[in-house]
C-alpha cells in the first residue's frame, strides 16, 4: 500500500497518561491503528477521536488542518473526574456524537444524574451539551485540558511527532506557536471563568437546575482560516438518494457519498479545482491512478468532478522529451510476495483516456473534452512507445514483469481512445483497434493456462518468459472493458469460454472469502489474508468483479461477492475501508479490519455508487441520446431506486423491480431509453 504519509510506528513523546497538565513525557508505547478511532472527514479538515471522546493526546488523536496537527489532547473532567463514556459513532461523514455520564456522590441513588453530549465535526469546532436530570440544583466545576505538538501528519505516522508546546492564554482561550512558524487556537464559549497556561486549562463553574442544561462551545483554528472544499458551492456532487428493499442499499449509498464529499480536496486552480483524496489519514497527497479510479466509478454523480480530477492529473503529465512523455507520475505500491513494486503512474497513464471517455458518455461537455483530449492523446502515445513488439505491457525497465490488469488496463486505453478519437475527429482510431485485436491474440497465447479445472489467466508474466500461476482477484479488471455508444460494452481480452472460466475462478471459496474478493488465493504460496496484494479483500478490485461478472451475464457469481461486500459494509458501519483481511467468512463472524487501511478511502466510497448503480444498469450514451437499462435480473438485494444521478447533466432517477425490470423514472428532455428495458 503506497503511504502519502509513513505508517505508524510508535507514538509520540506526550504528557503524563492523566491528561491534566503537561509533565514528563511517557513512555513510546507505539499509537493505535487506524482501524480503532472514528475519522471525521471534510478536507483540508480532519478529526480523528477513540471512541471514548477524550483527546488524550495518543497516536493519531486530535484535530488536523492541512496535514498539521493543531489540538492533540482535549479531557474533559466535570466535578474533578472524567465522564464515563457509554457511546461513541459518527453521525456523517464529517461529524461524530459522544455520550458519557457522570457519576459523583451526590447522586440520589444508582442511576447517573450529569450526562454529557459532545457533538465534534472536522472543521475544528465542538459543542459539550451537560444535562441533568436531578431533583435538586447541582454545582460542580468543568475542566478541560488542551495540548498539542503542532506536528506533521507525516511525522506523526513516522513516531517523530516531538513534545507537546507551551501554551500561551488568548482571549478566551489556549494559544500555541511552532518554531517553524505554525500555530493553533482554541477559544471558548462562554468564556471561562480561568485559563492556566501551564496546565493547559481552561475552567467554568456550572449551576444546573433540575433538567437543565449548559453549553461550551468549543473552535480550533490556525492562523489561516480554510473552509472544506465538500462545503462549498462548487461542490460537484449531487444530493442523490439510493432506496431498496433491503434498506441497508441507501445507508451504504449515503455513507458512500458523504465519504466522497469528506475526501474532497481543493486544488490551486480556484474553488472548482476539486479532486479527491485516495483515503484517511494516510494518503491524501496529490492524485493519482486511486483518484481517477474513484471518479469513474462515480460518473453516476455527474462529470464535474472526474474532469476536475483530469484537468489536475493532465497539469502534472510528463511533457519532456524521452521515454516517460505522456506518462502521468505515481508512486510505486507494493505487489503482493511474488512481484516488484508497480507503478501506479502507468495505471494512472491507462486510465486516463478511459475516464475521459465514459465521462463523454455521461454527458461531459464538449469544451471540457476539447480541453483534456490532447493530454488523453499524450497518454495513448506513450503506451504506443512502452510496448514490446508482441504487444504486451511491462512495468517500465528492463526488467518489469506484465501484469495481468496492465494488459486489462492497456486494452481498455486502446479501445475508448478509439472511441475518443473517433467522435474528436482525431486520426489513429483504426490503428488502435487493430493493435487491442493483437493484444487479444497475444494475451490468450500468453497468459491463459490450461489446466484439468478449465484454465485461468496468469497473475503475470516474468521476464523470462515465466508465468505466475497463482489466481488472483487482479484477473477481475479483464471483466471490466469500458464503455461503448449505445450502452454496448467494448469486448475484453477474454473470450465468452474463457470468461465464464474465470467466473467460476472469482466465484470459488480459495477467492471469495465470503466478505469480497481476495488479492491471493487461499492457500497460494504467500498468502496472507492481510496482505495488500496477497490476500486482502481490495473493495475496489471486488466492485470491478462484480460489475464485470454481472455485465457478462454471470449474476451468481456477481451476487455471491456482492451480498458478502453488503455485508462487510454493514459491518463497518457503511463506511467500506479500502481493504480489509481476507480472513474465511464463517457464522456468526465478522470482517476483520486491516490496521492501517485508509477508511474512508475514495474508491471503497464509490464502489457504493457504482455497484448499485450497476445493478440497476445504467448505461448512458449522452452524444447520442440514449440511456439503456441492462438491470441485473436475479435482483439479488430486491428493488432498488436511485433517484438524483446526472445523465447529459440533467436529474436522473431510475429503478430495478423484485423481477429485475428496469424502469427510468426522470430523465433530461430528448434522451430517449434503447438498448435496454422500458
Amino acid at each position: 500500500m503506497a503511504l502519502t504519509a509513513p505508517s505508524p510506528s510508535s507514538e509520540p513523546r506526550r504528557a503524563t497518561p492523566s491528561g491534566a497538565g503537561r509533565g514528563e513525557a511517557a513512555p513510546s508505547a507505539g499509537p493505535p491503528a487506524a482501524h480503532q478511532v472514528l475519522l471525521c472527514v471534510a478536507l483540508p479538515c480532519l478529526a480523528v477521536s477513540a471512541e471514548h471522546g477524550q483527546l488524550t493526546g495518543r497516536g493519531i488523536e486530535g484535530f488536523y488542518q492541512s496535514g498539521r496537527r493543531l489540538l492533540s489532547r482535549c479531557r474533559l473532567r466535570i466535578a474533578g473526574r472524567e465522564p464515563l463514556p457509554v457511546q461513541g459513532r459518527l453521525v456523517a461523514a464529517d461529524r461524530a456524537r459522544f455520550l458519557a455520564v457522570v457519576r459523583t456522590p451526590e447522586d440520589a441513588g444508582p442511576d447517573p444524574e450529569i450526562s454529557v453530549e459532545r457533538l465534534r465535526d472536522a472543521d475544528g469546532t465542538e459543542r459539550i451539551t451537560l444535562h441533568s436530570s436531578a431533583r435538586r440544583i447541582r454545582r460542580f466545576p468543568v475542566e478541560i485540558f488542551f495540548g498539542t505538538d503542532l506536528a506533521e501528519l507525516a511525522a506523526i505516522g513516522a513516531g517523530r511527532a516531538g513534545p507537546e508546546l507551551p501554551a500561551g492564554v488568548y482571549t478566551a482561550g489556549l494559544r500555541w506557536a511552532a518554531a517553524d512558524g505554525g500555530s493553533a487556537v482554541v477559544t471558548a464559549s462562554p468564556a471561562p471563568q480561568d485559563a492556566l497556561a501551564p496546565a493547559g486549562l481552561l475552567r467554568w463553574e456550572v449551576e444546573l437546575g433540575p433538567g437543565g442544561t449548559h453549553t461550551i462551545d468549543l473552535r480550533i483554528r490556525s492562523g489561516r482560516p480554510v473552509r472544506p472544499a465538500g462545503r462549498t458551492g462548487n461542490n460537484p456532487l449531487p444530493e442523490a438518494v439510493a432506496e431498496g428493499d433491503d434498506p441497508r442499499v441507501g445507508a451504504w449509498f449515503a455513507a458512500s457519498l458523504g465519504d466522497l464529499r469528506g475526501l474532497l480536496v481543493r486544488g490551486p486552480g480556484g474553488p472548482a479545482d476539486l479532486h479527491p483524496a485516495a483515503g484517511v489519514p494516510w494518503r491524501w497527497g496529490p492524485p493519482a491512478a486511486e483518484a481517477l479510479w474513484a471518479v469513474r466509478m462515480a460518473l453516476p454523480l455527474g462529470t464535474r468532478l472526474a474532469a476536475a480530477t483530469l484537468r489536475t492529473l493532465a497539469r502534472s503529465q510528463f511533457r519532456g522529451k524521452g521515454r516517460d512523455f505522456g506518462r502521468l507520475p505515481g508512486p510505486l505500491r507494493d505487489a503482493g510476495p511474488h512481484l516488484p513494486a508497480s507503478c501506479t503512474g502507468v495505471e494512472a497513464t491507462l486510465a486516463f483516456p478511459v475516464v475521459l471517455a465514459e465521462a463523454r458518455r455521461w454527458g461531459l461537455p464538449d469544451s471540457e473534452l476539447a480541453e483534456l483530449l490532447p493530454a488523453a492523446e499524450r497518454c495513448l502515445g506513450w503506451l504506443r512507445a512502452a510496448v514490446d513488439e508482441g504487444a504486451l505491457l511491462g512495468e517500465p525497465g528492463p526488467t518489469g514483469p506484465q501484469r495481468v490488469e496492465t494488459q486489462a488496463h492497456a486494452h481498455r486505453a486502446a479501445l475508448l481512445g478509439a472511441d475518443l478519437l473517433d467522435a474528436c475527429g482525431r486520426p489513429g482510431a483504426d490503428g488502435w483497434r487493430e493493435w487491442a485485436g493483437a493484444l487479444r491474440r497475444r494475451f490468450t497465447e500468453t497468459f491463459w493456462i490450461e489446466d484439468r479445472a478449465g484454465g485461468r489467466p496468469a497473475a503475470a508474466r516474468l521476464p523470462d518468459g515465466r508465468l505466475l500461476p497463482y489466481p488472483s482477484g487482479s484477473a477481475a479488471h479483464l471483466l471490466d472493458t469500458g464503455l461503448l455508444g449505445e450502452g454496448r460494452a467494448a469486448p475484453g481480452l477474454l473470450d465468452r469460454a474463457r470468461t465464464e472460466q474465470l467466473a467460476r475462478v472469482l466465484g470459488s471459496p480459495a477467492l471469495d472469502s465470503g466478505w469480497g474478493l481476495r488479492g491471493l488465493a487461499a492457500k497460494e504460496p504467500g498468502h496472507n489474508p492481510f496482505g495488500h496484494r496477497a490476500g486482502a479483500v481490495r473493495v475496489h478490485e471486488t466492485a470491478v468483479a462484480i460489475g464485470g461478472l454481472a455485465l457478462a451475464g454471470h449474476e451468481k457469481e456477481a451476487g455471491s461477492l456482492l451480498r458478502g461486500l453488503l455485508d462487510a459494509a454493514e459491518a463497518f458501519g457503511h463506511r467500506l475501508p479500502e481493504m480489509y483481511a481476507g480472513e474465511q467468512r464463517t457464522a456468526g463472524g465478522a470482517p476483520v479490519p486491516h490496521p492501517v487501511a485508509c477508511r474512508p478511502a475514495a474508491v471503497a466510497a464509490a464502489a457504493g455508487v457504482h455497484l448499485l448503480t450497476a445493478l440497476v444498469g445504467v448505461r448512458p450514451d449522452a452524444p447520442g441520446g440514449t440511456v439503456a437499462l441492462h438491470p441485473v435480473r436475479s435482483a439479488p438485494l430486491g428493488a432498488v431506486r436511485l433517484s438524483g444521478l446526472r445523465v447529459a447533466g440533467e436529474p436522473f432517477s431510475a429503478r430495478v423491480s423484485r423481477l429485475g425490470l428496469g424502469m427510468v423514472e426522470e430523465a433530461a428532455a430528448g434522451l430517449q431509453l434503447g438498448g435496454g428495458d422500458g
